[in-house]
Formats: C-alpha cells, structure tokens, sequence
C-alpha cells in the first residue's frame, strides 16, 4: 500500500476513485460516527442532534481526531419520521427512537412531503453547509437520509411485516410515497453540499429475498438513479445480516453497499465485484469498537484487509458506531488502515481477549413455569431494525397475557455477549425461546410469534 498516495490525494479524492470504481492503491476509511461525535467534547447525543454549534463542534473534532476521507454530517433516521408525525423519545447516549406510529390503525397514504422549513432540516442543512465550507474540500461529505422501507415502518409499525402478505398493494404504494420523500431529503442535501447520499435502510436484512423482490426493487432503483441524474454518489447502507439480499441489493444500481459484522464480507464481496459495486464495512460495534482494546480494533482490520480484494473496497464501522465508543479505538482502526505493515508490527505479541462462558449461568429452560423469550439486540433503542424485533416481540407477550416472559439481552455489555455466544448466537437482532435460537435477523410475522411460543406454553 503506497503510503505516499495519501500525500498527493485528498481524501475526498480517494473516496470519489472508490465510488468511481478506479484503480486506488489505498483503502478509504469513513468512520460511522453519529452522535459519537457529542463523546469528544462532552455533549449528549441530544445536544448534538438539536444544537447547530454543538454538533459543528463536534463533527470538526471527529474529522481532527480521525483524519476521515469520507465522514457523515448527521446518523438519525428519525428524522423524516418526526416530520411526518412519529413522536420520538430521546436519550443522552443514542439518537432518538420512534414511540408512535401514525399508520398504525389506518391503510391511508400520507401525502406531505418534507419542506426544508420543516422539524430539524434548516438546522442539518446550516451545518452541512459550514461542514463543506470548513472540510468539504479535503473530506468527501455523506448526507444520510432514511430509507423507504424504514422509513414505512417507522409510520406503519410492525404490521407492516403482516401487510406485505395481506395488503400487497398498500404496501407497494406506501413504499412509493418514502420513495417520494427520499428523493425530497436528497435535493437538500445534495443542495447543501452532500458528496455522497447514504440510503440507510437496517430493516431491510429482516425481509426475505423474495419479499425484497417484489417489494424493493423498483423503488430502490428508481432512488438510485434518481441519485445518479443529480451527479451524486449513492450508497445502500443496510444493517444485521443482510446476507440473503446482497444480490437483490446489487442489483437496484448503487455506486456502493455498507454491511455491519453480521455479513461476512469476503462472501458479499464475490457478489457486489460481480456487479462492479463498492463494498463498505463492517468493523464489528460492540465486541470491538465499544468494548475492545484499541489493539482488537487494529487486528481486525488487518485480519479484514487481508481477506478482501482492495479494489471497490472502503473500510468503517458496520453502521453508527456506539456514543462511548472509546475513541483511542477509533484512532487505532484508523492507523491500521492507513499503514497496515506498521499495525502489524505493533501487534506482533497481540493477544485476543477472551469471555469467560462458564461464569454464565443459563436457566434450566424446561423447569421454568412459563416459556422464556430471550431477545438479543445491538440495542433496540438505537437499532431500528433491533427496535422493530423487540417490539414484535413485545406485542407477543402482550396479546399472550401473562403466558410467557421475555427478557432483552444487548450486546452493549460484555456478559450479554458472553451469553450470546454462549447460546450459539451468530446474528442479530435474534429471538431465542426456552434456549432454542428461533429467529435470527429476520422478524417474525405476529401470528407466527404467536403459534412459535405456544409450542412452548405445557
């Protein structure tokens, strides 16, 4: 890897090869941060999704610590949402989440469409706008807008899984309306500077390929060449294990694709250089980035670097990296991409750290008197499509009155993750019941939810 490359091009320059599909002698490194960003000086994540100064603060100290060749103005895909009607309830350490669904009890089509006076937009523009004056011409700039499928379950709720069954045609027409609002939200980015337009749609691992088919394809390739006729770049930036719609993603036209650690990406690679796409990921956010050492972040990258083909490849985080996130670990995955013989090196008496399984205590699942619903989360405050799982998972319980339990186990702390393994747990979000892995990365329908845990119920 010529370190010199780095001298003669720009950051924003390698991003633009890599979407472009040129030959580049570098990998490009975007660090996801979000509301991270509020951690380096000393705001809350409200703070910075609410405060125009604050978050210009704080992204411009993100862009010093980690010297990102391509780096996001604002992770909430909340949003349009709020605009729309959805009322969030805010953390200090996540974005916001959506607590009410305006679609929740009516098939009716919204017909507004966001105006750039409306909810948090004036202020997300102001700060692009200062962000491409301050770095736009060293640092190419990624404008995040959520995707049509998150976005319809964010005003539809979970039956919106039910609907892609029983009211087929709503559900295509509700997706043509997020289309709509999608393309409104990238005019004002691209208006505001934006480089590139992240479409990030986490929900989208939880459907099948066959529903993504019927469903998505059209939609997504027609934002996709939206973004194209505009002279943008366009990412699909999707969450959990998206394995199973790599493909069907590739095809929609994307200049790139962004994968968390649930997707192995030595695999996707094989399908998205067959479609000359570029492939983005997938430092894993938990294990690593928020409760690893700055050493397992540096050794995953050079295990990843060493498994990938270089060409159409950008290396960040899986999706919005944790608020704590340590950010001597940041730095270190940013230093291993950049000079991976020199990480190599440094972590010539690397030792992986360990968890400790026996300290976990499973329960004795058939001495229990009611079945046990274990829901395993990233964290369903923060993840949408974790958020969605546990709140199919919720609405279960409740219409079972009383007949089964449920406990959340997220893998932002080291035990919870300890557990997972232990219970053989390799994606998420996943719902175990009496210790048997019975969906994974993909939610259940509620009557399915239903029937699965009344198998349990003696």
């Amino acid at each position: 890897m010529d370190a010199t490359l780095r001298n003669r091009l720009t950051g924003k320059e390698i991003i633009t090869k890599a979407l472009s599909h040129q030959p580049i002698d570098t990998i490009p490194w975007v660090p996801f941060a979000g509301v991270h960003v509020g951690s380096l000086k000393g705001y809350s994540a409200r703070d910075v999704l609410t405060d125009a100064n604050k978050l210009i603060d704080s992204l411009l100290e993100a862009n010093r610590l980690y010297a990102p060749d391509g780096q996001p103005v604002v992770f909430d895909l909340q949003v349009e949402a709020e605009i729309l009607g959805c009322k969030l309830v805010w953390a200090e350490d996540s974005p916001p989440s959506v607590a009410t669904h305006p679609l929740a009890d009516n098939l009716s089509i919204p017909n507004k469409l966001p105006e750039v006076t409306d909810g948090r937009i004036p202020l997300i523009l102001e700060v692009m706008r200062k962000m491409k004056s301050a770095v736009g011409e060293k640092t190419a700039l990624y404008g995040l807008i959520t995707g049509p499928f998150t976005l319809a379950s964010h005003l539809r709720g979970t039956d919106l899984f039910m609907d892609m069954v029983d009211q087929p045609d709503y559900v295509q027409e509700l997706m043509q309306y997020c289309v709509q609002v999608a393309k409104k939200m990238t005019e004002y980015y691209i208006d505001a500077g934006m480089d590139v337009i992240a479409v990030v749609d986490p929900v989208i691992s939880q459907i099948s390929p066959r529903h993504f088919k019927k469903f998505m394809t059209e939609p997504f390739t027609q934002l996709f060449d939206y973004i194209r006729s505009m002279n943008t770049f366009s990412a699909f930036f999707v969450c959990g294990d998206a394995t199973k719609n790599i493909e069907p993603m590739c095809q929609t036209g994307p200049d790139c694709i962004a994968v968390d650690e649930n997707v192995n990406m030595a695999a996707a690679q094989k399908i998205t250089q067959n479609y000359n796409i570029t492939l983005e990921g997938n430092i894993p956010l938990t294990s690593c980035m928020l409760l690893g050492t700055q050493q397992d972040n540096m050794q995953y990258i050079v295990n990843l670097i060493d498994t990938l083909d270089h060409h159409n490849l950008i290396i960040s985080p899986g999706c919005d990296m944790p608020f704590a996130t340590p950010h001597e670990n940041v730095i270190g995955a940013a230093e291993a991409i950049r000079d991976p013989q020199q990480a190599r090196q440094i972590l010539s008496h690397y030792e992986a750290q360990t968890y400790d399984l026996d300290s976990i205590e499973l329960p004795v699942y058939h001495q229990l008197p009611k079945p046990l619903m274990e829901v395993f989360t990233l964290d369903s405050a923060s993840c949408a499509a974790c958020g969605y799982m546990m709140a199919a998972a919720t609405r279960a319980v409740d219409s079972l009155e009383g007949q089964v339990d449920m406990v959340e186990y997220k893998i932002t702390r080291p035990e919870n993750i300890a557990r997972m393994m232990k219970l053989g747990i390799k994606n998420l979000p996943a719902i175990v019941i009496n210790g048997e892995l019975r969906f994974s990365s993909l939610i259940p329908a509620h009557q399915e939810l239903i029937d699965t845990i009344k198998s349990y119920i003696q």
